[in-house]
């Protein structure tokens, strides 16, 4: 089977847009939209009489802020980093310890 080979519509507060998708994406596909429908409406009852490009852009930094957090959650270089220098330290010691004996 080749590459996005399924075909969906996605809407995004009540536009369709057609994407060619992987079918095993379908579902994160449609969470996404679902998503970022949620936050269209909740901004849309925070800025009610808003333009509707200020409520577009808000939704999206606000999904974007989302996606950052959770990127900053699952960051485990500064955890990789400090393993790192406790295992230095540890061989260190051991180096040491070896050298007194």
């Amino acid at each position: 089977m080749k590459d996005k080979d399924f075909r969906i519509h996605i809407k995004i507060d009540g536009r369709a847009y057609p994407l060619n998708i992987n079918r095993v994406d379908e579902e994160r596909y449609r969470r996404a939209a679902k998503i970022v429908n949620e936050t269209i409406a909740e901004f849309r009852k925070m800025f009610q009489g808003n333009d509707q490009q200020d409520i577009m852009a808000m939704s999206a930094f606000q999904v974007a802020l989302n996606f950052t957090k959770e990127q900053e959650r699952h960051d485990y270089s500064q955890f990789v980093d400090d393993i790192k220098d406790l295992n230095d330290d540890i061989s260190d010691f051991l180096k040491e310890k070896e050298r007194n004996k």
